[in-house]
């Protein structure tokens, strides 16, 4: 369901008043969240600044939708703050807090129509034209001309739209997003990935959006932050993160990653050069995360270039070969190759279908070669970072399954009360 902030509390502008007002600022300070037998959050500190799109990105299980609970009200913390505007809102409940959030259900009202739906906030706080409001709330969204339709004459794109409509009209500080895409299908899901992102940068509120989605995050979001067993591993731009990650967990997470086991043995002011399985791979020093010792290397398959012939040495260019091809996969607009090479293992590949490979087939002998700057190096990965984390037995449940019944439980207890 969507909860609105309406008890008096501050907003990030005139509530009802879809063109005015601005985001707040989030700050967690701290926040740990504890279930019997294991941590869903640990000792997060994550600020978030007004105005931003920001991405919770991570797999089910890491704590980035015990996080948004935790900003939302539905869950208290076990310790730390909770700031939304440099105001301490940790002791308020759910309706003081200047947050709405869109769950991926959305709950809309199925008796009442587009229209009321939206307003339904509204009218109950008693706010002056609240019609009005509400129908500039369906403008934004492009949904106007179906003010008078039910839920359930809408498709599953639409009422993802009135969902989000009904949240922005109250002008709260901060919404929040919890995956409230999952539930179409691909080509609606990244349409409206655009759509959300042109409308947060139209009402200037600050988004938080939770995912599992790696390109979903990318798309949207000005800021990522990839949590892994209720930390933060890394934050930063989209860009930043897939082409320099700082982790194994990350490279492998977020898009696809070639990682080659090494042991530094040169070096220079400006590069380091790794021994992979015999062959000698070379990168930028202000690329690696660590200069000595055992390391990663890493390559993104779209950076590697096949060749049926051995490339001519060239400075700041790794080759690595003879292979052989494994497996070819044609997608539409790329090709991606399995290719196995001694020593080192099978690596994969994306060439884009512009031709320049078309003669490469399975089994075909090839070289592969990427440019010095397109590598980088991380830290071996620990062998946790490598499964999943388990909940243990004695909690007899996971974090998500354990989160998703409390969060259950208090959205019933909340539409009751709206509906007394």
């Amino acid at each position: 369901m969507t909860t609105s902030a309406s008890g008096g509390a501050p907003a990030g502008g005139t509530p009802g008043a879809p063109g005015g007002g601005t985001g707040a600022d989030l700050e967690l300070v701290g926040v740990s969240k504890r279930f019997p037998g294991f941590t869903a959050v640990e000792q997060l500190d994550l600020t978030v600044p007004s105005g931003s799109f920001f991405a919770l990105l991570g797999p089910s299980g890491c704590g980035k939708t015990t996080t948004l609970r935790l900003i939302a009200g539905l869950e208290e913390p076990s310790s730390g703050r909770v700031l939304i505007g440099g105001r301490d809102v940790t002791g308020d409940k759910p309706y003081r807090r200047p947050v709405n959030t869109v769950f991926q259900s959305y709950a809309l009202f199925p008796h009442l129509s587009v229209l009321d739906n939206v307003a339904f906030g509204l009218r109950r706080r008693r706010m002056r034209d609240a019609t009005r409001a509400a129908h500039e709330a369906l403008q934004l969204v492009e949904l106007d001309h179906l003010a008078s339709r039910r839920p359930a004459q809408l498709s599953g794109g639409q009422q993802q739209r009135v969902a989000l409509a009904r949240a922005i009209v109250n002008r709260p500080a901060l919404l929040l997003l919890d995956e409230p895409l999952g539930a179409l299908d691909l080509k609606l899901r990244r349409q409206m990935q655009l759509e959300l992102k042109q409308i947060q940068a139209e009402v200037g509120l600050t988004f938080l959006h939770v995912t599992h989605d790696q390109e979903e995050a990318m798309t949207m979001a000005d800021t990522v932050a990839v949590m892994n067993q209720g930390r933060i591993e890394q934050m930063g731009s989209p860009r930043e993160l897939y082409e320099l990650p700082r982790t194994a967990y990350v490279a492998n997470f977020l898009g696809q990653s070639n990682l080659l086991a090494g042991e530094v043995v040169t070096g220079t002011a400006s590069t380091v050069t790794v021994d992979v399985g015999g062959a000698r791979v070379a990168l930028a020093r202000s690329r690696a995360r660590r200069t000595s010792g055992r390391v990663l290397v890493g390559v993104r398959p779209e950076k590697i270039s096949l060749s049926a012939a051995e490339p001519a040495p060239s400075p700041g260019v790794n080759v690595l070969g003879p292979g052989r091809v494994v497996d070819a996969s044609f997608s539409g607009v790329s090709t991606q190759y399995r290719v196995g090479v001694p020593g080192l293992g099978v690596l994969t590949v994306f060439a884009q279908n512009v031709g320049d490979a078309s003669g490469v087939g399975d089994g075909a002998e090839v070289w592969l070669a990427f440019s010095v700057e397109h590598a980088f190096a991380v830290e071996p990965a620990p062998a946790q970072e490598t499964v999943a984390r388990p909940a243990p037995a004695a909690a007899g449940a996971s974090e998500d399954v354990e989160a998703d019944a409390l969060a259950a439980t208090r959205e019933r207890r909340l539409e009751a009360e709206l509906e007394r």
